[in-house]
């Protein structure tokens, strides 16, 4: 007998929400049964656009339980880590780019109590990372540039995708692999046979509000990669 494949985890990015009715949408997204919500916080610096603050986020956190995570796409995390934390983010990701000292950064993280992930752009060597993965719960590859939702998948990440996946098997730890971007069903099987265990999904989801909960078991479906098939 085969053994079960793990069950994929399946994150929504906050972006292509209505932001007009954010709190009905974060529950609608629990309803169908979301794994995590990722809020998607830009600065205007680092990535061309401009997001949200923890405020909004501490403002949904009263209206779900879902899982929270923040993907800091900021030029100076450092200061405003504990903002995001009490925000009601159980997971916070920061970029290697954008963190001077990226081994005290992963490190304030898990002195708050919360689980620490690192991010990495398309461009964006590995070995930026490579000897911090004693300290973070998650790797995030991103396959876009990030900055704006809808934008297309990069395939030629996929190779990357399996090297973080080699990676993270030779430290032992329990790390996810997330991806994130141009995520959806034409997509979220080439980044699971590549290694990635947990997949962040924006216009793909939205696109069937009326049928999200369907869309996510497609999705998990599609991400289920079987050792027969592998």
């Amino acid at each position: 007998m085969q053994p079960t494949p793990p069950r994929p985890r399946l994150v929504a990015s906050i972006l292509p929400a209505d932001f007009a009715r954010l709190g009905e949408e974060c529950r609608s997204l629990e309803e169908a049964g979301i794994d995590r919500i990722q809020w998607d916080v830009m600065d205007g610096v680092f990535v061309p656009n401009l997001t949200i603050g923890p405020d909004v986020i501490a403002s949904v956190r009263r209206v779900v339980d879902v899982g929270f995570e923040a993907h800091l796409m900021v030029v100076r995390p450092e200061p405003l880590l504990e903002r995001w934390v009490e925000a009601g983010c159980e997971l916070v990701i920061v970029h290697a780019e954008t963190c001077r000292h990226l081994h005290r950064t992963l490190t304030a993280i898990l002195d708050l109590g919360v689980r620490a992930g690192v991010a990495v752009n398309p461009a964006t060597p590995l070995s930026a990372i490579e000897h911090v993965l004693d300290l973070v719960d998650l790797v995030l590859v991103m396959t876009v540039n990030p900055g704006f939702g809808g934008q297309a998948y990069l395939s030629t990440m996929e190779s990357k995708i399996a090297e973080a996946r080699a990676l993270i098997e030779r430290t032992g730890r329990p790390i996810e692999l997330e991806v994130d971007g141009g995520i959806g069903p034409d997509t979220i099987g080439g980044a699971a046979r590549a290694g990635a265990t947990t997949f962040c999904t924006g216009s793909a989801l939205f696109r069937r509000r009326g049928a999200m909960a369907a869309e996510l078991a497609r999705l998990r479906q599609l991400a289920t990669v079987r050792e027969d098939a592998a």
